[in-house]
């Protein structure tokens, strides 16, 4: 059968309208055939179950999955390249990875039957969101073996869209074809449709005349101060997308457009669950802790119990029945420990937006003086602000160490910069840097 002939891009799909009985009976029928699946086909996960004196058999019922053994992006590293594929490699039709930069990159491959299906939910999403057939479609997202450009790529296109492929970077060529070419919805991370719009402001064009009126944006954590900027600066919805290469890209979840509270995680492919991040326990809905996807119809690279680093919350379904993730407040491997206070990057963003004056270009220095780490929060004024005296951005300054010391309880020394020093991103933004 074509899994494609099973998309209608006019309607929702049957498991977006069913009850959550029929949504928990459809789970535990894929979660069966993906534990045997990976049993019977990775080593690896043999060889943990049976570590475990464990059977695929053993799993007659969903609360059986916290029995299962976790996976961690070390598994993929140490199976690298094709160690934990359930398929062979010629049934593969399409190889990503990660950059590799903090080792080995981990390896993600699909069969068309996981290519179709990735195209069928990055199209749920899109429509989700609230785009539509015949809609222009803007992909900034980096194509190549990042999984956020073809992935975007192949579903605009299932749900009917028209793709414009433009991929990263050449910002000045970005905005001149979203003047001339007038899409209806653009998809990219947050970071760099911050770097479009100044592109934009330096050009003298107004977003707010131009066509788009829906940003789908992921691929990095952003606060609801990010969203209401670019919202204002725009004039468009931005809508949130979550995704992971190792568990299929972008599409996992997505936000709703009925109520624009936070990604549906699209349950009838991937059971999340949230398990505290030190323990391993499994942690009730709506409890605070680190974020694990099982995927319930890969075939090439099923993943069981993958612990994302990703933290967050699971919360009841609004616009769709299954549940919602709450915003990610960082990552577990991004969290910073200044003199005995947890700190993630979206929180400092948090601060530094609520001031007007500043952009929304940032970037967080670390630094140790003699036995005790130091932050530095570095910001640019917009350039409306560029005229103010030194003793009103003195003022400023104040301001923003106060709201950092009074919301997350550490001291730290803020940075002016020049106008446009700051160095923008053309994909994932890189806000820390430790010179510990």
């Amino acid at each position: 059968m074509d899994i494609r002939s099973q998309f209608n891009p006019d309607v929702l799909d049957p498991m977006e309208t069913a009850s959550i009985d029929e949504l928990r009976a459809h789970q535990l029928d894929r979660l069966k055939w993906t534990v045997q699946h990976a049993y019977h086909n990775v080593p690896m996960y043999k060889a943990r179950f049976d570590q475990l004196g464990l059977h695929p058999d053993d799993i007659t019922s969903l609360d059986d999955l916290a029995k299962l053994p976790f996976t961690t992006k070390t598994d993929l590293r140490d199976n690298y390249p094709y160690g934990m594929f359930a398929t062979p490699v010629e049934q593969v039709v399409r190889l990503h990875a990660s950059s590799g930069t903090t080792g080995k990159p981990t390896v993600v491959g699909y069969t068309q039957n996981d290519i179709d299906t990735w195209a069928n939910i990055v199209a749920r999403s899109i429509r989700a969101a609230g785009g539509r057939r015949g809609d222009k479609l803007h992909n900034a997202y980096g194509y190549g073996l990042f999984t956020g450009g073809l992935g975007a790529h192949y579903g605009a296109e299932r749900l009917g869209c028209t793709v414009i492929p433009m991929s990263g970077g050449q910002t000045e060529k970005q905005v001149r074809l979203i003047t001339d070419f007038q899409p209806d919805i653009i998809m990219v991370t947050p970071s760099y449709m911050l770097n479009i719009a100044d592109e934009m402001e330096r050009q003298g064009v107004d977003p707010h005349k131009l066509k788009l009126r829906l940003g789908i944006f992921g691929a990095e954590p952003w606060t609801d101060e990010l969203r209401k900027k670019v919202e204002e600066r725009m004039g468009m919805r931005a809508m949130d997308i979550y995704g992971l290469s190792e568990i299929m890209g972008p599409g996992v979840a997505m936000e709703c457009a009925e109520t624009q509270d936070g990604p549906t995680v699209w349950e009838d492919h991937f059971y999340p669950e949230i398990i505290d991040p030190n323990t391993g326990e499994v942690l009730p809905d709506g409890e605070m802790g680190e974020l694990v996807f099982t995927s319930l119809s890969k075939e090439a690279l099923p993943m069981i119990r993958y612990r994302t680093r990703d933290l967050t919350r699971l919360l009841p379904g609004t616009a769709r029945r299954m549940r919602r993730i709450d915003k990610i407040t960082g990552r577990s491997d991004d969290m910073m420990i200044i003199r005995g206070v947890n700190v993630f990057p979206t929180q400092i963003e948090e601060e530094v937006l609520k001031i007007p004056h500043f952009s929304e270009s940032y970037e967080i220095h670390l630094y140790r003086k003699g036995n005790m780490d130091g932050m530095e929060v570095h910001v640019e004024l917009r350039p409306e602000h560029q005229a103010l005296v030194d003793s009103e951005v003195h003022n400023l300054v104040k301001k923003l160490c106060h709201h950092i010391k009074s919301s997350i309880g550490i001291s730290v020394a803020v940075n002016v910069r020049d106008i446009g020093s700051i160095s923008r991103s053309e994909g994932k933004a890189k806000r820390v840097f430790d010179q510990r």
